[in-house]
């Protein structure tokens, strides 16, 4: 709607009267010749005008790829990119003899919130980062209504803060929008379910385009305090940090009123990185290769790598460790049931073409899909003398006292990850058909070699998580863990 406005007429100084005394001819020729002056000078202003404008049309139009010969690897990234892994580690949930001490998502968050000079944007499912969301009288809250408070502090301070949302297809607590509306941030809701069918799941911030975050943790305080998340914080990247803050533009371009998918996107939302051409970065002080991918696959002209499945890149390597909250060889989107056999398949091959050890540690509490359960026992059984093939299963599961056990959905391994002797890969889809498909998703991909920096972090999670009293077999009794798993 276009706002009424109150016009003014344009006032134009009324022209001075000719003179009547006749001019000489010099005279004459003087005010001829400035007189062509003033129109060579404005001639030549709309040519560079018009020029200026085509180069930017044309720079809009193409972005700079054609600053590159087809053949040519992009420029690498000289930023000093530092990547700490955080995680939420809910209550009671210890692991004694694990001597690692990766920071809180609430410190890392607070952080990344106390070092914003300029730009916040936040890409996310949904908010509850308060116990009035949730009915609940938690003080394990209190971690997330600090979030939302700091949050509200930013915009007044000049601090210009996006946020884009999955539209809700029922009722949502909106009040912690409402709430940072309020404060100056802008705030725009995808509606996924009618671009793609499916909804806004990733969860990243990106903070002055230069760090950012991006894991499992929703905007809840439950993510903080009664959740297990996994995430990584990249500091003084601004090379990723602008590229992903592509991937918020998209989001942001589909958050207008009445908008749908371009046909073909803008180069200015496009990049050149991706699994052939990563950016090189140096990471902690290693060499590093690195590019964001993102779902779903289905919009084939989405202007960023799409994430196919991250089994597929793993399977190349002799050993690799999947820690997810999902999944399920099958499509359950809005359609009739489906099998998407995109990852179930490519950890088979690797298993038995190739010999790749795989650990597969999948979550397990009382809303878990039960026809996963079949889909395990199925890898599971790859492990056999006569295959030599190597696929171990287990579940992880969150415990609860009786307290705890009342917290509406809580208490659940949230991960989405991937690591192998080379790679890392920490997303924020959960491993099944629709996630790929119809689900808006992000995923950061690193590449190092040698066995320090971020994959070595990574894979001591893992490991502690694995050799963990909370990882059970496949044929543990359901008695041992009552009702928190609906799998055994």
């Amino acid at each position: 709607m276009k706002p009424k406005l109150m016009y003014q007429e344009l006032k134009v100084p009324a022209e001075e009267p000719a003179s009547e005394l006749p001019m000489n001819e010099i005279e004459a020729w003087k005010a001829a010749e400035k007189k062509a002056r003033w129109v060579l000078l404005v001639l030549i202003l709309a040519v560079v005008g018009f020029g200026a404008l085509m180069t930017q049309l044309f720079l809009w139009e193409y972005g700079d790829l054609h600053l590159f010969g087809p053949n040519q690897r992009p420029a690498p990234c000289y930023d000093p990119c530092e990547a700490v892994l955080v995680e939420s580690i809910p209550e009671g949930l210890d692991f004694p003899n694990a001597s690692m001490g990766n920071p809180s998502t609430s410190q890392a968050w607070l952080g990344l919130l106390a070092g914003a000079h300029s730009s916040l944007d936040i890409a996310s499912f949904y908010w509850t980062l308060t116990n009035n969301d949730t009915h609940t009288q938690e003080p394990s809250a209190q971690q997330g209504e600090e979030v939302l408070r700091q949050l509200q502090t930013l915009a007044p301070q000049g601090v210009k803060v996006r946020i884009t949302v999955s539209k809700p297809n029922g009722p949502q607590p909106q009040a912690d929008l409402q709430a940072l509306l309020q404060s100056g941030a802008q705030v725009r809701m995808v509606d996924m379910q009618k671009l793609t069918h499916g909804v806004l799941h990733t969860k990243f911030w990106v903070v002055d385009q230069t760090h950012f975050y991006i894991g499992s943790a929703n905007m809840d305080w439950r993510s903080l305090t009664q959740v297990k998340e996994l995430g990584v914080v990249m500091y003084n990247c601004s090379c990723l940090a602008r590229d992903l803050t592509k991937i918020f533009e998209a989001y942001w371009y589909l958050g207008q009123a009445g908008s749908s998918i371009p046909s073909t996107w803008p180069r200015p939302y496009d990049t050149r990185y991706n699994q052939e051409t990563p950016m090189e970065i140096c990471l902690n002080g290693t060499p590093a290769l690195a590019y964001l991918a993102c779902t779903p696959t289905t919009v084939s002209q989405w202007p960023h790598p799409r994430s196919e499945g991250p089994a597929q890149r793993g399977g190349q390597c002799p050993e690799f460790h999947l820690r997810c909250c999902h999944e399920l060889p099958a499509h359950h989107g809005v359609l009739s049931p489906s099998q998407w056999p995109a990852i179930d398949d490519g950890l088979r091959r690797a298993a038995y073409e190739r010999g790749v050890k795989v650990r597969l540690l999948i979550s397990c509490w009382g809303h878990s899909e039960p026809s996963m359960r079949a889909f395990l026992l199925s890898l599971a059984a790859l492990r056999d003398n006569h295959t030599h093939s190597d696929i171990q299963v287990k579940l992880f599961v969150v415990p609860a006292d009786e307290a705890q056990a009342r917290i509406p959905y809580a208490r659940v391994n949230h991960n989405k990850y991937m690591v192998t002797e080379r790679a890392t890969y920490i997303g924020t889809s959960n491993w099944s058909g629709s996630y790929f498909t119809e689900t808006a998703g992000t995923s950061l991909l690193v590449t190092q070699n040698g066995r320090g920096g971020l994959r070595s972090q990574l894979e001591a999670v893992f490991l502690r998580d694995w050799d963990s009293p909370y990882s059970h077999d496949l044929d543990t009794s359901a008695d041992s863990v009552g009702n928190a798993c609906r799998l055994l």
